[in-house]
């Protein structure tokens, strides 16, 4: 998945925004006003949350998924866009990450 797709997949959510809190090299995608992806666009890596398998998903993907720095404790990992996970998979890491930073968004601020 080339990073120019993974950064349409996130931008395509309901009420996403881009932001460049730390400048350009990192694209934050927010919905409601908290991030659901952490694009790094110079290091080809995506920071999502997954808080239920986070753990597993770095055991079967441990060159391509590793802990995100400061917040992998809190279920956050790094994906690698061009490495052995499947696009599909990507892609549904990337809706699950969506899906539950929406939930905890109070009623008036979701989509």
């Amino acid at each position: 998945m080339t990073l120019d797709d993974v950064i349409a997949h996130c931008l395509a959510k309901p009420g996403a925004e881009e932001t460049y809190p730390w400048g350009d090299a990192e694209l934050v995608c927010k919905v409601g006003g908290k991030a659901f992806a952490f694009i790094g666009l110079e290091g080809g890596t995506i920071g999502l949350k997954c808080a239920e398998d986070a753990v597993e998903l770095r055991e079967r993907y441990p060159d391509d998924i590793t802990a995100s720095a400061h917040i992998g404790r809190y279920g956050w990992n790094s994906v690698r866009t061009n490495g052995a996970v499947p696009v599909d998979e990507l892609r549904e890491l990337v809706d699950r990450s969506y899906d539950a930073v929406v939930a905890k968004l109070p009623k008036a601020k979701r989509p």
